[in-house]
């Protein structure tokens, strides 16, 4: 806001070089051949060149997983369009940019997987030629399942497709790499929000111990998964770097963003409810399918978007009977990553959109549906049949109060009116739970090389009275040094002008899997308030002693030691350490003001903040345009640290949801080729796409985590597209209108809306 960050950018080094990639024009294709004339050499580098650099292994202790190996320059195959393949560097990236030009590669093209469902069958074009197939992994799940559920009442089956999309955060990814002589070091400076994790993949890649790696991440805008994981092209930066001795620089451009970035999104289901005549839901199946691109991504995996896939598509409701399959599939796309909210606004809008079929087979408000069916508070702590813990929420009242915030009678009154401008008016919800702030079983279940643990935080009095506060994981947009000194505030009394949050550099920090999964509030923050509880005692114990007071007969407040005769400031107990030790108590602690402490649920199976999200849209049948009228949204995460924090996570998560429901698209076509390479094609959101988006808030505390807080990161952008489409599809019911393909744009709507009725003149032609 005062232009004062500092992105990757910004930066620049002396005797720096800039790098521009040539990157794959196929989508699947062996190299045969690259051109590349004399005057470039060392220059512009390939494959062959980065000789002792290992490829990127992403793999898991999942049974039935295959693993991919995903090289940083391509290696004898392209096999998603954007692939980079050459490395150029030049003084400038326009320099690097002009020599690509001279640089020729002979392709021999082979068919494109650009379809996951076609890319499964049997005779596809193998992308690695080691499988048998083209699948990731398998994930699968029964429980109660019986075929006397063919005999329920209801019986709703319903196929849903979810576009592929871009990340498209503020900052496109960047680095810079340097070789410090003085300190024996690779830095890397990069965007990203897991500094430790990419010290870890980098070190693997290049063969050097973690310690010859240091990783920092400066001010980083936007991370939402894409910044994530470890990246060819870091790799490549890091490499050049140690080779020629130079600062080496790489900044994505859009183009780069949107064609060769790791997508996300991409879902197809096949499903079918079961329900009785009430709109009791007694089972559910569902076959899956995600695109989960060419490689395995490094650390997360291929798997974790398919496995998220059966493990939550139950979401909040209290299923009987369940049956799930998901195939994570390989394709000739870029890998994708775990956007914001993960595989949960899949399930959302799958699920939703088959609670509002049923509702309409049953002739029921949907609702009502929603209420007969998710977990009752009186169940809480709740075992989903998934085994989800949910720790404590009431999830029936967020929908009653988002039932009265939207003026739910009101909005079916005016349905009943018509509108003057020819305009119909739909009402649609959408319920979700997340889990957040996973922990150790969590993911060591899934058998990723990421599992998190005990959260750290180093905690320093200065000499001069006021506090630092070191945390592993790194800030992206979300304020977290502001909510990292509250907490700070809150333990020692300390004013938060006087914290300083270090982040985001791994030689100045605790050991952190990073900032993901909505886990930031809760373990960052607990470990912060652990580290200032353990601090806090050192203080006191010196504190006592000055004000020679029983060490019981103190306390602290407003940074003092306060004792039954006068009080003492945090200056004066750090003067104390530091300048004058000859006042120190005999007994003092000999490692003094600095210290570092860890902190993990109790229950570490993650939190569950859950939301209800309404609104309230008109539709224009014959051109397909949408407008959202009115948006309201009753959320639970726990108690919350800091609510303006709390409310722009939700406000930013909604507006990417609307893009999701209605805009963000990455299109192929049947060669694997990105058809979005610019805005101009590829459409996010505005300001005049965005509602007034209303929030009322519940704070159920968690009884897992230090303050109750509970993951609240991702909320907003899970169910946007289930209550955007369950509200298209309320509108144009009467019309014998269902879409289940998202993003609902006016040409898909215009397209159900003539087809129905054709529908309807086919049928009354025949009658």
């Amino acid at each position: 806001m005062e232009g004062r960050g500092r992105f990757i950018g910004d930066m620049r080094f002396p005797g720096q070089l800039e790098v521009a990639f040539l990157r794959a024009t196929l989508a699947h294709a062996r190299i045969t051949a690259i051109h590349i004339p004399a005057h470039l050499k060392g220059r512009a580098f390939t494959h062959d060149d980065m000789v002792g650099v290992k490829d990127i292994l992403a793999k898991t202790g999942l049974p039935g997983f295959r693993v991919s190996t995903q090289p940083s320059l391509a290696s004898g195959k392209v096999r998603f369009v954007g692939e980079p393949v050459v490395m150029v560097l030049a003084d400038t990236r326009a320099e690097a940019e002009d020599l690509l030009e001279e640089i020729h590669v002979d392709y021999e093209e082979l068919p494109a997987n650009h379809d996951m469902l076609r890319a499964v069958t049997p005779d596809a074009a193998r992308i690695h030629e080691d499988w048998p197939d083209n699948v990731f992994l398998i994930s699968q799940t029964e429980q109660n399942f019986s075929a006397a559920l063919a005999d329920a009442p209801i019986k709703v089956t319903r196929e849903v497709r979810t576009s592929r999309q871009c990340m498209a955060p503020l900052e496109g990814k960047g680095c810079i790499a340097v070789s410090e002589r003085h300190t024996e070091q690779l830095h890397l400076w990069t965007s990203t929000q897991m500094p430790h994790i990419v010290r870890s993949g980098l070190a693997e890649c290049l063969g050097l111990d973690e310690r010859k790696i240091r990783v920092v991440a400066p001010d980083v805008g936007g991370g939402f998964g894409w910044k994530g994981l470890l990246q060819p092209e870091e790799v490549c930066c890091a490499w050049a770097a140690l080779k020629l001795d130079r600062p080496i620089k790489w900044l994505e451009d859009r183009r780069e963003h949107l064609i060769a970035a790791a997508n996300c999104r991409e879902h197809h289901y096949i499903m079918t409810a079961y329900a009785d005549a009430d709109g009791h839901l007694l089972g559910f199946e569902a076959s899956a399918h995600v695109d989960a691109g060419a490689y395995s991504v490094y650390p997360f995996s291929a798997c974790l978007e398919g496995a998220q896939v059966v493990s939550n598509l139950p979401g909040p409701y209290n299923l009987p009977a369940y049956r799930a399959r998901a195939l994570s599939v390989c394709s000739n796309k870029p890998p994708i990553v775990p956007y914001r909210g993960v595989a949960r606004t899949g399930v959302c809008t799958a699920m939703e959109l088959m609670i509002d079929a049923v509702a309409r087979a049953a002739g029921i408000e949907p609702y009502e549906v929603r209420l007969r069916n998710l977990v009752r508070p009186d169940q809480m702590p709740f075992r989903s049949i998934t085994g989800k813990e949910f720790d404590m929420g009431d999830y029936p009242d967020s929908l009653r109060r988002a039932h009265a915030m939207i003026g739910h009678d009101a909005v079916r009154a005016r349905q009943q009116q018509g509108e003057a401008d020819g305009r119909r008016i739909g009402l649609g919800y959408a319920v979700y739970c997340e889990q957040g702030a996973h922990g150790t079983s969590v993911y060591h279940g899934w058998g990723i090389p990421m599992v998190p643990g005990f959260e750290q935080c180093g905690a320093r009095l200065t000499p001069d009275g006021t506090l630092e506060v070191r945390v592993g994981n790194q800030s992206h947009g979300q304020s977290m040094e502001t909510t990292l000194a509250q907490i700070a505030c809150e333990v020692l009394g300390i004013d938060p002008e006087l914290v300083n949050v270090v982040h985001g550099d791994t030689a100045m920090t605790p050991y952190s899997t990073g900032t993901w999964g909505s886990r930031s509030g809760v373990m960052a923050g607990g470990a912060v308030a652990s580290a200032c509880d353990k601090l806090g005692e050192r203080i006191k114990r010196i504190g006592a002693h000055l004000l020679q007071a029983p060490l019981d007969a103190v306390r602290i407040e407003d940074a003092r030691v306060v004792g039954p005769a006068g009080s003492v400031t945090f200056r004066e107990i750090a003067h104390t350490f530091y300048r004058a030790p000859q006042n120190l108590p005999v007994d003092a602690d000999p490692d003094g003001l600095d210290l570092v402490a860890g902190y993990r649920p109790v229950v570490d199976t993650g939190t569950f903040s859950y939301a209800t999200h309404a609104c309230v849209i008109a539709v224009e049948p014959e051109t397909g345009e949408v407008e959202i009228l009115d948006y309201v949204i009753v959320e639970d995460g726990g108690v919350l640290l800091n609510p303006m924090v709390v409310d722009g996570q939700i406000y930013g998560g909604t507006a990417q949801g609307i893009g999701t429901a209605l805009y963000e698209e990455m299109v192929y076509d049947e060669n694997g080729q990105p058809l979005a390479s610019t805005f101009a094609d590829y459409l996010l959101p505005g300001a005049n796409e965005m509602p007034p988006v209303r929030i009322q808030h519940m704070e159920t505390p968690s009884p897992n985590t230090r303050f109750g807080q509970k993951g609240i990161g991702e909320g907003g952008a899970i169910a946007p597209p289930a209550a955007i489409g369950n509200a298209i599809n309320d509108a144009l019911a009467d019309l014998g209108v269902e879409l289940t393909v998202s993003p609902m744009t006016p040409r898909r709507v215009r397209e159900a809306v003539l087809a129905a009725r054709a529908r309807r003149e086919a049928g009354e032609g025949a009658a």
